[in-house]
């Protein structure tokens, strides 16, 4: 028996057939935005979240040629799938949202070069405090770099649930 089973084991087995594969296609590089009359272009990032606390950079790059001065907070509104503004409390720094020492830096006035960046970060909980209120879901911001400019529409996913409350923090000068 234990011959014919050490025979079964060395049979051999038929070859591997090969099967074709389409090739993936390459995703097309998003284009930049073009540069508005203002020099400046606004983008978000994918965000943060751990434990219910959340956070959101969103980025300020100076695509003129001249310089571009800020200080202080960016203005933001916030608004939902069908593009209706929210009503939503902004407080400055972590905004009474949770105590963040990064975001709670105080404004300074920034000249941004060709090229240069700042950043704002916005942060807030997704919490339900209250059944009988629908939760919130913001999926664009309206930011205005500095007052008296045009705001710019960038696509976001901000789950905050019934609070109302966000805090953002003034804009910090990126490195490199």
């Amino acid at each position: 028996m234990l011959g014919a089973s050490a025979a079964g084991c060395g049979a051999e087995r038929p070859a591997p057939v090969a099967v074709p594969v389409p090739p993936v296609p390459l995703k097309t590089p998003t284009a930049a935005p073009a540069c508005p009359p203002e020099g400046v272009v606004v983008s978000a990032d994918e965000g943060d979240a751990a434990m219910g606390l959340r956070v959101i950079g969103v980025r300020l790059r100076n695509c003129g040629t001249e310089p571009y001065r800020v200080n202080g907070y960016p203005g933001l509104r916030l608004r939902d799938a069908e593009g209706t503004a929210l009503k939503v409390d902004i407080g400055h720094g972590s905004g009474g949202v949770s105590r963040v020492e990064s975001l709670g830096h105080p404004p300074r006035p920034l000249v941004l070069g060709p090229g240069e960046s700042a950043t704002a970060g916005i942060i807030w909980r997704n919490l339900v405090t209250d059944a009988t209120v629908t939760a919130t879901l913001v999926t664009s911001l309206d930011v205005v770099p500095v007052p008296d400019t045009p705001a710019q529409t960038v696509a976001v996913h901000i789950d905050l649930g019934n609070t109302g409350r966000i805090g953002v923090s003034a804009w910090r000068r990126l490195p490199g």
